[in-house]
């Protein structure tokens, strides 16, 4: 259940969306932005099961898989809205947040929860008929980011963990849709990967934003760089000896089939260090989609790595 200023916060919407007219289809512009369609590339993480399981080329599990990375697509862009509604104080005080739909003014905020719950509707609907187990997960998903968004943003450590599990949840989800056994080094692979991401967006805000940093979020007042240094520099230490241990592992490789997936090792480490030199060097990493999507040695170095498990696991 959620805690009382959570369940106040949704009431507060709902009393919102009843303001007045809601013009949805005039808004559908600032709607479309609102939902951060770049964003969905998040989501691609819920193809590594299918690709692992060896299953990338039978149509029936990629047809489910398509279709759940849709669903929770929808499922995103409604989150994010949400986030938005509660957060549009906040940040006003971001230099580029500001300019979000809902920050800025733009889009009216019954507009927005509107949307948001037409987009919910679509996905929980189609979660359930695709598969009950799916749906689990969704539902495990929309309870956390509703915990992210009202309560655990506000919590030290917590705030990023609760971030990484979203991803955990998209790979969870890539499982279960196509009834697969979701590997214990897939799942920590995930999970540490996106503490590095989350711990270096939250050095970015810090040093990025100064003096306005906890004016945008509260929490930042909680961390210093030192600090998420140390935790930078632990989580990514565990992230490349983990997938390391992965592509080593006897049992990985009988699974697989294959004792070539460590050929895939040299382009994590460049992918992290690239980024980190991004974060210190050159003070990104604030939006990781925009920093992987913008910086051509990152995104070159994503799809080789992509290709090159291809190749490995589907070239024999």
């Amino acid at each position: 259940m959620l805690p009382s200023p959570a369940r106040d916060r949704l009431l507060q919407f709902g009393r919102e969306a009843g303001e007045g007219p809601i013009p949805i289809i005039g808004n559908l512009r600032l709607i479309l932005r609102a939902m951060r369609l770049k964003h969905w590339i998040k989501n691609l993480v819920l193809f590594a099961p299918l690709v692992f399981a060896e299953r990338l080329y039978d149509p029936v599990d990629s047809s489910r898989a398509l279709v759940a990375f849709f669903l929770f697509c929808l499922l995103a862009s409604a989150v994010y809205i949400i986030n938005d509604i509660a957060d549009r104080k906040a940040d006003r005080f971001h230099p580029e947040k500001a300019r979000r739909p809902i920050a800025s003014g733009d889009l009216p905020v019954p507009a927005a929860v509107l949307a948001a719950g037409l987009l919910l509707a679509t996905c929980l609907t189609g979660a359930w008929i695709l598969s009950p187990r799916f749906f689990l997960t969704v539902i495990l998903y929309l309870g956390l980011n509703l915990a992210y968004s009202f309560r655990l943003k506000k919590v030290v450590i917590l705030d990023v963990m609760s971030i990484s599990a979203g991803f955990l949840l998209r790979a969870i989800g890539g499982a279960v849709v196509i009834s697969v056994e979701i590997s214990p080094w897939l799942i920590l692979c995930t999970f540490l990967l996106s503490l590095f991401l989350g711990f270096s967006k939250r050095r970015q805000e810090l040093t990025g934003l100064t003096d306005q940093a906890r004016q945008h979020r509260d929490i930042l007042s909680e961390y210093s760089t030192q600090f998420l240094d140390q935790m930078i520099s632990i989580v990514t230490a565990a992230t490349l000896i983990t997938y390391s241990f992965y592509t080593l592992s006897p049992e990985v490789q009988a699974k697989l089939g294959t004792h070539q997936l460590h050929l895939t090792i040299p382009f994590v480490l460049y992918g992290i260090f690239r980024y980190l030199y991004l974060v210190y060097q050159k003070q990104e990493g604030g939006d990781p989609t925009r920093t992987l999507l913008t910086d051509r040695s990152l995104l070159v170095d994503v799809m080789l790595w992509g290709a090159t498990v291809v190749l490995i696991l589907y070239g024999s």
